[in-house]
């Protein structure tokens, strides 16, 4: 049976709790910053994204840890009955492709996005080099065509 475990983050400004639901990071616990000292000290916050919506997440504040954890927990209760499954597994995917990202970036790899590319996709379905004029040549006929008609590219 999976359970809410807290793990003390390694923010050196604030205390600062992250909650995980079995290995999702379902909320956080931590010491305000910057509000005046009348007001509550603590806050918490439920809810993880990707996979739920901004409107489903829960916050609140208040006077002391142990206040802001029962806060948490009731909203928890509330809430995790809700959650499909497949909300989990979006975390997930999303956690593991931004760290392949970024160890891909440690190693100097860039995204497919990020390359640089002269090659493009003719509205006849071909794929060339645009940079090579043989190739480009034979689908200029088709693009101006294609543009005469309206058709964007």
């Amino acid at each position: 049976m999976r359970s809410l475990t807290r793990r003390r983050s390694d923010n050196p400004h604030r205390v600062t709790w992250h909650v995980y639901y079995d290995d999702v990071r379902v909320g956080t616990i931590g010491e305000r910053a910057g509000v005046p000292v009348d007001v509550d000290q603590w806050q918490w916050s439920c809810g993880f994204y990707p996979g739920l919506h901004l409107g489903q997440h829960r916050y609140g504040t208040a006077t002391s840890f142990d206040e802001a954890r029962a806060g948490f927990e009731v909203a928890w209760c509330g809430l995790q009955p809700n959650i499909p499954d497949d909300a989990f597994e979006e975390w997930r995917h999303s956690r593991d492709w931004t760290e392949q990202k970024y160890a891909g970036w440690a190693r100097g790899e860039k995204l497919p996005s990020e390359v640089f590319s002269t090659m493009m996709r003719c509205v006849c379905g071909v794929r060339f080099d645009s940079w090579k004029r043989a190739e480009s040549y034979d689908h200029r006929g088709h693009i101006y065509a294609a543009e005469r008609q309206g058709i964007r590219l």
